[in-house]
């Protein structure tokens, strides 16, 4: 089994490559997915938000009321490490369990963990085969989050900002893919990466 980081900076062209990836036969782990199956209902970080939090932060039908507990960490580092403290660990557990799948179906996996902070958390520690970073300029990056997730420019720039740098994920980077053209030269990139992984197994 050969393990995968792919990451980059938010509307860097991460899931684009993902799916591809997924599409040749690669077992893809969203990091994204693994966050709100943290705190899914019923589970113990959902428990553990609540119990730091309030149950403010929990609606009535169980789920997590996501709004409540931004209001509670945005602007307060504090309670944003605590948060942090909790989710992390939690998806770090589950990763583990869906690798642990995915090499007992499949002795010769290939698994793409799509995680947008492996920089900036423990994932960086894990013992990736192959770090693969999405990268396009700000500009683009802006461009995209405004027309596709309808932010403000403002808040493009300051969700950008919040994350790691191009030079950091660049120094834990075996391969970089330059995601500032088109979805087909994107994807083109994913083509060539796949022939690579397959040929290094």
């Amino acid at each position: 089994m050969r393990l995968i980081g792919l990451t980059g900076g938010i509307a860097a062209g991460k899931s684009t490559i993902g799916r591809r990836l997924a599409h040749h036969g690669a077992h893809r782990i969203d990091a994204d997915v693994l966050a709100r199956e943290a705190v899914a209902p019923g589970s113990p970080g959902l428990a553990r938000v609540a119990a730091r939090f309030g149950s403010n932060v929990v609606h009535e039908d169980g789920s997590l009321d996501r709004a409540a507990l931004g209001a509670i960490v945005f602007g307060d580092p504090a309670a944003l490490a605590d948060l942090n403290a909790i989710v992390h660990p939690e998806v770090r557990r589950l990763f583990r369990e869906h690798v642990d799948r995915a090499a007992a179906s499949d002795p010769d996996a290939i698994v793409v963990y799509e995680v947008p902070l492996l920089v900036e958390t423990s994932a960086r520690d894990e013992p990736w085969d192959l770090v693969v970073v999405a990268e396009a300029d700000v500009e683009s990056r802006v461009a995209r989050m405004t027309a596709l997730r309808g932010m403000t420019e403002a808040e493009a720039r300051q969700r950008i900002a919040r994350q790691g740098s191009d030079a950091e994920r660049r120094a834990v980077a075996d391969i970089v893919i330059d995601t500032s053209g088109s979805e087909a030269e994107t994807l083109a990139h994913a083509d060539r990466l796949w022939e690579r992984l397959v040929s290094l197994g």
